[in-house]
């Protein structure tokens, strides 16, 4: 436990004092997020806060983590660097969104072929097809879920603490390790990243929590319980950038536009503003219900078939009732 808090405090430092380094070189270099009508903010912001975030993560574990798990930090890392590193091009000068998939299916094959995976007691085909949905699927829901300060990264700290906590709980030092590193990055950034923003974290950030936050969910083994109860925890902490991006998806179909190239003020924290929240309210709710949903994983961990799958129907018949009200009362921008 000691080693986890000198990362988490080794990241959370690096993350305070790089950010404003990172938002002076965003400044000079032109890379700022300017007021559009799809947007929150009215006056321009700079971008590439997840240099930040991916160098505070990587310094804390560069500093503090155990040598002898290097080569598995490396491999997630190394795809997160790719990710990352279309992310920040897209920051600079703009991708596609599906040259931005491909670059994500890339960063996905270079999990698999060290050996992050799904491992399901399915056929491996099937596992192989799990993985390469989830790391995309989430790589994106991180990404379409930061559109308003504090949201995505918000999101990502309590996520890597719940990560952090179930991976003490079970004795796994490399999940523990990169979470504990992911939540120092993330609160350090929020610092400057909370309503009103002062720097963004752009696609560099974003891309890069999600497929971190991704690898290690995958790398979650809960060895007291059975696969057929734990394959649902990863989901619990993760509700909220799923809940948003069911939301953003089903509505843009549901109204004839591309749910990846049609932006718009559509997803859960717009619509919770549109009913008279505040943005902060709208942002502190979320986070009240990503850490409910991690709570909920930490006792299905330990719970047995019926009470686990008791909990997940009960949360999917409550997902699926707010999300239809959030659309049925939704007013086409």
């Amino acid at each position: 436990m000691s080693t986890y808090l000198l990362i988490f405090f080794a990241s959370l430092l690096l993350a305070i004092g790089g950010t404003p380094l990172v938002r002076l070189l965003a400044l000079r270099a032109g890379i700022i997020d300017q007021p559009a009508a799809r947007k929150v903010h009215t006056t321009p912001i700079p971008l590439l806060g997840g240099v930040a975030i991916y160098g505070a993560v990587c310094g804390g574990l560069f500093l503090f983590s155990d040598k002898f798990y290097i080569t598995q930090v490396i491999s997630i890392m190394l795809g997160a660097t790719w990710v990352s590193f279309f992310g920040l091009w897209d920051d600079r000068v703009g991708l596609g969104a599906g040259f931005k998939l491909l670059a994500q299916l890339g960063g996905a094959i270079i999990l698999i072929a060290n050996g992050v995976m799904v491992t399901l007691p399915i056929p491996y085909a099937y596992n192989l097809l799990l993985t390469l949905l989830w790391i995309v699927g989430i790589t994106n829901a991180l990404n379409l879920l930061d559109n308003m300060d504090g949201l995505s990264s918000g999101i990502g700290a309590v996520a890597a603490a719940f990560f952090l906590l179930l991976a003490a709980l079970s004795g796994q030092y490399l999940v523990g390790a990169m979470s504990a590193a992911m939540l120092g990055a993330c609160l350090g950034f929020l610092l400057y990243n909370f309503n009103p923003a002062s720097i963004f974290m752009g696609d560099t950030g974003s891309l890069f929590l999600g497929f971190t936050l991704a690898s290690l969910a995958i790398k979650l083994r809960f060895p007291e319980n059975i696969s057929w109860v734990t394959w649902m925890i990863p989901l619990l902490v993760l509700i909220v950038p799923l809940m948003d991006t069911t939301l953003v998806f089903i509505s843009r179909l549901r109204r004839g536009k591309n749910p990846l190239t049609t932006p718009g003020k559509d997803h859960l924290s717009h619509r919770l503003v549109s009913w008279g929240w505040s943005r902060r309210e709208a942002v502190l709710l979320l986070y009240l219900i990503a850490c409910a949903g991690g709570a909920l994983a930490i006792f299905v961990s330990v719970a047995d078939p019926l009470t686990a799958y008791s909990v997940a129907v009960a949360v999917l018949i409550a997902v699926t009732l707010l999300l239809l009200r959030f659309e049925r009362n939704f007013q086409q921008p």
